[in-house]
């Protein structure tokens, strides 16, 4: 695993920063350029991610090929996340944790019911238990996206690993207060996450955690980057990105 100390900011770089509450979700557009630091703020988070390209909504992150193309299961400082057209759509280049989970997807009303009770916005208004796949449909529904482009998600901060048996694992504690990772955006992106608890925790207490947001105007990758060295097809990918800009 990777793992880098983060980056120290000048405040002045600062856009923006923001507190996202555990159970919650949220959107925006990221600039090609900026880079947004995601801090696990209590210890446990989990953070669940999609990616769009921000000018054709079509193309979108695509697990698969970020997979197959750095020759991982999961993923860290020094990696990149590829869309379905063989871009770049962000790089990881900076990271705390060490480890981030790619192929567990989100929860849903009904796993969130069995594992932790009911619990209705009536019943309990804010405090109502929320699940990552209707979080996610929320927000992707402010920019006339639906279901459908619902993809697979990077979680962050989650560590999941497969057994010999095919079994998947989770992992508790993988990533404490303060950790944090570092995603710079090489094309202008729709960003929607989660802070739902992860599919897979076997904690059987309802308490998804906080975070926090920071953007930073940051510049691309350059020539000798090291995300763009790690290997010949990110260098590809590197390329099919930059000549979307030229």
């Amino acid at each position: 695993m990777s793992q880098t100390t983060p980056r120290a900011l000048d405040t002045a770089s600062v856009l923006w920063e923001e507190s996202v509450p555990g159970g919650a979700h949220w959107s925006g557009v990221l600039r090609r350029g900026v880079t947004l630091r995601v801090t696990d703020s209590t210890g446990g988070a989990n953070v669940s991610m999609l990616f769009y390209n921000w000018e054709n909504t079509l193309e979108r992150y695509n697990m698969a090929d970020t997979l197959k193309g750095q020759h991982t299961a999961f993923l860290t400082a020094g990696n990149v996340c590829y869309t379905d057209m063989g871009r770049v759509i962000c790089s990881v280049t900076g990271d705390t944790c060490g480890w981030h989970d790619t192929i567990s997807g989100v929860s849903d009303a009904a796993t969130v019911k069995a594992r932790y009770g009911a619990a209705s916005y009536q019943e309990c208004r804010n405090e109502y238990h929320r699940n990552g796949y209707d979080s996610l449909v929320n927000e992707l529904g402010k920019y006339g996206l639906g279901r459908r482009d619902l993809v697979a998600t990077l979680n962050l901060f989650s560590k999941v690993t497969v057994n010999d048996d095919g079994g998947m694992q989770f992992h508790p504690g993988n990533s404490g207060a303060g950790d944090s990772v570092d995603l710079r955006f090489e094309m202008d992106a729709l960003v929607a996450l989660s802070t739902c608890q992860h599919p897979l925790d076997p904690d059987e207490t309802y308490r998804p955690r906080d975070i926090a947001l920071t953007a930073w105007n940051s510049g691309v990758a350059g020539p000798d980057d090291h995300c763009r060295h790690l290997c010949p097809e990110n260098e590809r990918a590197f390329i099919n990105t930059e000549r979307l800009y030229t």
